[in-house]
């Protein structure tokens, strides 16, 4: 057991250098077959299906997760399961990733003559070219190691790391092939922070209605101030006759008020208001109302449609709640 601190550090950077080794040497791989692989999922009609054992299976796994969410639909079968039922899963217009270090893994080398009864474009992946599912594959991907990191040459570790990389090449090349946008991504991540930031309108989060707080030019402060509290936004807008936008009234414009020790018996919002405010469109991202709202360091906006008419109010809580900052 080695307990040295040094010896740690040491023996550390010394998986990493292997790996980094492993990772360094697909540069030159990055080819032909490369492209190959590239085109033949891009020419799918129906979906990158990828399997593989043990650790090769948790990479597949990752990397058919990674194709679903960059444009390429794809899912991972189990090649054991495929033998008893799961294989069913596999149509013929869909395309093949299978992974396996050795190219000699049994429960993958079962399913070949399946698949190629199915005419499914099989693309191997395996750390020797000469291996049966090397030959047997339409398309070959070498993700070959020159070692593994672990000093027993046992546990796959410089070998899964080369095949992830791989896996995120032939994303990552996938995605901008399609064009796939940011707006794409959001749309099969709706619940993640991103999802949130490009998807979710203004519209979505405002307070509109009965819910809007708003007064006329002519309301006393006080009836300003009712309004601001039942709507619970620490502002409210003030339209003239023909509700049209004339100001805000905010927390911030009472605090000043009193700094300034202005009488307030009798006063008329129209006279305290702050004229216009700082107003966003309904169809705006919830995210570029949170730019505004930072860049004139405000909590509260009101919003309005295309032709500036009063359409609601959304606050920095808004935009917390729903996730967005």
């Amino acid at each position: 057991m080695v307990n040295d601190k040094s010896k740690m550090i040491q023996l550390g950077l010394e998986v990493i250098n292997i790996e980094a080794a492993a990772v360094n040497a697909l540069r030159d791989r990055i080819d032909d077959a490369f492209v190959a692989a590239c085109a033949a999922m891009m020419q799918c009609e129906g979906r990158v299906v990828v399997t593989g054992m043990g650790k090769s299976g948790h990479i597949g796994s990752k990397i058919a997760a990674t194709l679903a969410s960059t444009g390429t639909p794809a899912f991972f079968v189990h090649p054991g399961e495929a033998s008893h039922g799961d294989l069913g899963m596999i149509t013929p217009g869909d395309v093949v990733l299978a992974l396996s270090n050795s190219g000699e893994t049994g429960e993958v080398l079962t399913i070949l003559p399946l698949l190629k009864r199915m005419n499914s474009i099989l693309i191997g992946m395996t750390g020797n070219p000469h291996s049966t599912l090397a030959r047997e594959s339409d398309v070959h991907l070498n993700v070959g190691v020159e070692k593994e990191a672990c000093p027993l040459e046992l546990a796959p570790t410089a070998s899964t790391t080369a095949a992830l990389v791989m896996g995120d090449a032939l994303a990552i090349a996938l995605l901008e092939a399609r064009g796939f946008t940011p707006e794409d991504f959001a749309l099969s991540h709706p619940g993640g922070s991103l999802g949130k930031r490009l998807l979710l309108r203004v519209r979505d989060l405002m307070h509109s209605g009965d819910r809007m707080p708003v007064v006329r030019s002519d309301a006393s402060l006080r009836q300003a101030l009712l309004e601001m509290t039942a709507k619970g936004l620490g502002m409210t807008a003030v339209v003239d006759a023909d509700e049209q936008i004339l100001g805000v009234f905010t927390d911030g414009d009472l605090r000043r008020c009193f700094d300034r020790k202005d009488d307030l018996r009798g006063a008329m919002v129209a006279d305290l208001m702050t004229g216009g405010g700082v107003r966003i469109e309904a169809d705006k991202l919830a995210a570029e109302a949170l730019a505004l709202m930072e860049d004139k360091k405000i909590s509260a906006l009101l919003v309005t449609d295309e032709h500036g008419k009063l359409r609601g109010a959304i606050n920095m809580h808004d935009l917390l709640h729903a996730g967005v900052v």
